[in-house]
């Protein structure tokens, strides 16, 4: 799982935070303080990737990934949501939050908690699992424990792999303080000159293109590995950098800046270009975080705040290593018996090929019903790569229009569609260049397809585009055909591994019809007022969702059935919530399956009794999105790619679609009836925001894991047999 994979599209945005209920005079009748803090929920919600991590029932290479994935992710919360409240703060514009505290208030007590959060992160790495894996043979050594032939090989491997790398930088009035870059590991260095006694002060850079852990691997076995952190092996060997100078003392410091990216879209402006300085100029924001180990001193540590120009709440004091991010290399060992056991995803039912050789025809099947994939339980490369690997080769497909948030480095998906331009197909790419922290990916990809051919468009004009949507256009018997997919996650076969995702494949025309307004509003000038299958934003979506929710109270008001079961990443958007609360006043009974942020307060008396939170957090990435709606009996059922934040309502282009398959609707409620379930582990969110885990029964039995019965289930899936 890739550094940011974890919290990707889950709660990081810039402007969230803003205090922006729209909702009128309808809140009248509900108390305030009827909302969470987003940050904290946040917070929250990384301190359940951190229970994984802590929790001893937890493969060791798999606690280790969740370190990595807990640290990865609190970086980017202080680079974008931290780094957001101080802008805040320094311009004048502190407006309240959305619960109305102040900035300088939301970061007192992120400051308090993020300490405690980074306290029990490293005491679980250095009192639990490190221990764990050196039981197991992964060893994370210190130079003073190994001996004069680990010394050689590595003194060597120093001179011929590290040391024409490094760049010592001196601090004195010839030199000024140099600039730390954002994420960087450090090292402090003091050193006194040997001819006049001056004690003078240099940083050396951690170079981040080496291994962040050495593996001293020159006498170990397959089950017996020792790897030294790179920082401690150059700390060995500061005399070589310093000839003449007596190296009196080094510490590690790690600092975290303001990378977030502010672009004024301008139209006569090349936004790629607009987009290309910007990346430049994220590396040199302010500091907002300074990370130390606990054994700096006093004068080193002064010297680093005045420089740094930085507060003392912004200082925390860890037990080194610094930067567990680094953990990621040694959780991708190659050691199956300390990880999950290996799973391999099936093929969907329908997309099966009638021998077991063969290839199947993806258009057939689609053409003879709608289906639905569920990854990563099913496979991603025999459903969407292979959909559009067989668009861009089958001879009778005209043309092939798809948006792109998030890639890969060695997209197949891509490749699929410079294949298609290639061939002389119509090719339309809209390439979302601003996916946060995909930027730069992005913009390679964008130039390579336009190089192929393809036509590639960025987009409306401040707006995001980050539905997931792909239109195939066929020749059949005289006649176009629409191939339409839509789903809940990006076109990367890479996080399709990890991310849990559900996507329609379909030739409904009105699907199809709708897709294709779609792609030309996004690639035009035109503007779309309804839509048949399609909940759209930001013009329809919310109000669509409203008019849903609502009906669902006035049906439980005329003593109707009624429910609602709502799958999001996150939810915060007060419309929404407040919504929510006026259909739980009327009885409705709301289920809220959520990954990360949750600013809904359930189970409080005369406002939300009927609303229940629950939240997985495991082995893979929950991120599909699902509304579904008990509408007096004849279920409503929508999934897409919108989360309820103001971004995704307002300020993207987001797409929901509803199922009309009955197999599909059991599906979903069948796996929403799953999640719920006391019996499955999860986490419950209380009224007061607090988050209890449930993973054990009142006898300490380990309770179902959603995501291993979901496996299990899905592999067990037959064919049915033809009738001769």
């Amino acid at each position: 799982m890739a550094s940011t994979d974890f919290v990707n599209d889950s709660a990081l945005d810039r402007d969230d935070d803003d205090f922006d209920p729209m909702v009128g005079d309808e809140d009248a009748g509900l108390p305030d303080g009827r909302y969470l803090d987003r940050e904290i929920s946040w917070l929250a919600f990384n301190q359940r990737v951190l229970e994984l991590a802590e929790d001893p029932t937890t493969p060791p290479l798999e606690r280790t990934n969740f370190l990595a994935i807990f640290a990865s992710n609190l970086d980017e919360f202080f680079m974008v949501r931290v780094a957001g409240l101080r802008r805040r703060i320094m311009t004048g514009i502190a407006v309240p939050t959305n619960v109305g505290r102040s900035p300088n208030d939301v970061l007192d007590e992120i400051s308090e908690r993020a300490h405690e959060l980074q306290k029990r992160h490293a005491a679980v790495w250095h009192d639990d699992v490190e221990p764990q894996l050196a039981a197991a043979g992964i060893t994370i050594v210190r130079w003073d424990s190994l001996d004069a032939s680990d010394h050689e090989y590595l003194t060597q491997y120093f001179a011929d792999q590290i040391f024409p790398v490094l760049m010592p930088l001196a601090v004195d009035p010839a030199h000024p303080f140099p600039y730390i870059s954002g994420l960087s590991l450090n090292l402090s260095v003091r050193v006194r000159n040997t001819r006049t006694g001056r004690q003078e002060f240099a940083r050396i850079k951690v170079p981040q293109m080496l291994p962040r852990f050495v593996r001293v691997d020159h006498r170990e076995s397959v089950n017996s590995v020792r790897y030294i952190p790179l920082e401690d092996l150059i700390s060995q060997h500061l005399g070589d950098l310093f000839a003449g100078m007596e190296v009196i003392d080094h510490h590690v410091f790690r600092v975290t800046r303001n990378e977030d990216i502010e672009i004024e879209e301008d139209e006569s402006e090349n936004l790629i270009q607009a987009l290309e300085r910007e990346l430049l100029r994220r590396r040199f924001g302010p500091p907002i975080r300074l990370e130390v180990t606990d054994d700096m001193d006093e004068q080193t540590l002064d010297l680093l705040v005045r420089e740094l120009d930085i507060t003392d709440q912004e200082v925390y004091r860890l037990p080194g290593p610094l930067d567990l991010g680094g953990l990621f290399e040694i959780a991708s060992m190659p050691r199956p018996d300390l990880k999950y056991p290996r799973r391999v995803p099936n093929t969907a039912l329908d997309f099966r090929p009638p021998e077991p050789n063969g290839k199947a025809d993806l258009f057939a099947a689609i053409s003879r019903r709608d289906v639905l994939v569920h990854h990563p339980y099913e496979s991603f490369a025999t459903s969407v790569q292979e959909f559009l690997e067989q668009a861009a080769a089958d001879p009778n497909v005209l043309a092939i229009k798809q948006t792109l948030y998030r890639t890969s480095g060695d997209s197949p998906i891509v490749e699929a569609l410079i294949d298609a331009a290639e061939a002389g197909k119509q090719v339309l790419a809209l390439v979302e260049i601003k996916a946060r922290f995909d930027e730069q990916n992005n913009i390679e990809w964008a130039r390579k397809l336009e190089r192929a051919g393809v036509h590639v468009v960025y987009g409306l004009v401040g707006l995001k585009t980050h539905c997931k949507l792909a239109l195939v256009i066929r020749h059949e018997d005289g006649k176009l055909r629409h191939y339409s997919h839509i789903g809940t996650g990006n076109y990367n076969p890479k996080t399709s591994r990890v991310y849990e995702d559900l996507g329609l494949f379909t030739t409904n025309d009105d699907v199809g019809k709708d897709l294709t307004r779609l792609f030309n509003e996004l690639s035009g000038y035109a503007i779309e007022k309804k839509f048949n299958r399609l909940l759209v934003a930001p013009l329809h979506l919310r109000k669509g969702l409203l008019k849903l929710i609502d009906k669902e109270r006035s049906n439980a008001e005329a003593g109707k059935p009624s429910g609602i079961r709502i799958k999001v990443n996150s939810i915060v958007d007060e419309a929404i919530i407040d919504a929510l609360y006026r259909a739980s006043q009327a009885g409705v009974p709301v289920d809220i399956w959520v990954r990360g942020i949750c600013g809904l307060k359930p189970g409080v008396p005369g406002l939300s009794e009927t609303i229940r939170v629950r939240s997985i957090v495991g082995r893979y990435l929950e991120h599909s999105r699902i509304f579904a709606f008990e509408n007096d009996g004849d279920h409503v059922v929508y999934i897409g790619s919108a989360d309820m934040m103001h971004r995704n309502l307002d300020r993207r282009v987001e797409v929901l679609v509803s199922l009309a398959d009955e197999r599909h609707l059991t599906e979903i409620d069948e796996m929403l009836d799953l999640a719920m379930d006391n019996g499955t582990s999860s986490w419950w969110l209380e009224p007061d925001g607090t988050w209890t885990r449930h993973a054990t029964d009142d006898a300490g039995a380990p309770l179902r894991d959603l995501q291993d019965a979901l496996m299990a289930k899905v592999s067990k899936r037959k064919r049915p047999r033809s009738r001769r």
